[in-house]
């Protein structure tokens, strides 16, 4: 089962309107508008998505609704982890049965578990679905790293296929690639070093900055799978300021923003996020004219 995922896949931010219900018809021209700009993937209700807000209703139709209007065109991979391990399979059987390509699978958060758990915990989604699994290691939000003898051991699960390496530790991920299967993928988590994370084997990205800037994205990862390494650091360097810009306060909270004031109208943040401080919002739109956006 193991997959060839390679390049830019989006975490595609979700749409609200103005009561706080999903915007479906405005998720349809954001996917329209990664298919025809070289987006590699749609990674549907992930951190990006604020899918901790959704209710499960919602977190499933979101899913359900994007796989109906990917229709095909472009991999839809279902952000469908939990901290409790029957929500998780429960909303990962549902991903698999609306069709969805793969599953990201966040580490478990606030109840940390030890490295048995980490492995129990992966292998009973593996266990309950037929769709491939891609790990999520960000202990930014989690609270807790995937201990490397746990990646080790779930990379020759046939079902896992990759992890979303987001620990921004670039000796950690080059271990990731020397100890694991290697069939098993490592996908970048962290706008700015990806060109770093394919040097040490990675060979792709879930991106927050695909959301604005998705041809250069893709371009970042294609240049160095090429072979156009120089031009791949080039394109990355010139990106980094602004991909900083849309991490001074907590994502989504930037990318919105930066979002709404391209005129995507992609809606506010539910509670407990909020709308962005002034000051950061001015700093952000300096990157964002560094970058001919504004």
């Amino acid at each position: 089962m193991k997959w060839n995922l390679k390049g830019s896949g989006v975490a595609l931010v979700t749409p609200f309107k103005e009561d706080w219900s999903i915007n479906y018809d405005k998720l349809e021209s954001l996917i329209n508008f990664h298919v025809e700009n070289k987006t590699d993937s749609l990674i549907i209700a992930g951190t990006t998505g604020e899918a901790s807000t959704l209710s499960k209703q919602e977190h499933e139709e979101l899913i359900q609704k994007s796989v109906q209007m990917a229709a095909g065109r472009i991999p839809v991979i279902a952000g469908t982890g939990s901290n409790e391990t029957q929500r998780a399979i429960q909303l990962s059987q549902r991903a698999e049965q609306a069709g969805a390509d793969g599953l990201l699978i966040v580490t478990p958060y606030y109840n940390k578990t030890n490295t048995k758990g980490i492995i129990k915990h992966y292998e009973a989604i593996a266990d309950a679905t037929n769709t491939p699994i891609i790990l999520y290691n960000v202990p930014s939000r989690t609270g807790m790293n995937i201990p490397l003898e746990a990646m080790v051991h779930l990379s020759y699960n046939d079902k896992i296929v990759a992890v979303k390496e987001a620990s921004g530790d670039i000796s950690y991920a080059s271990e990731v690639r020397r100890l694991c299967a290697k069939d098993f993928a490592m996908l970048s988590g962290n706008d700015d070093i990806i060109t770093p994370m394919l040097s040490v084997g990675s060979s792709g990205v879930i991106s927050v900055l695909a959301n604005v800037l998705p041809k250069e994205t893709h371009d970042i990862v294609q240049f160095f799978l090429d072979g156009n390494i120089a031009e791949s650091l080039e394109l990355q360097l010139r990106c980094n300021g602004f991909v900083h810009s849309l991490f001074y306060e907590t994502n989504p909270i930037p990318v919105k923003t930066a979002m709404n004031l391209l005129g995507k109208e992609v809606g506010g943040l539910r509670l407990p996020l909020y709308e962005m401080s002034a000051e950061a919002q001015s700093r952000m739109e300096v990157e964002m004219k560094k970058m001919g956006l504004l």
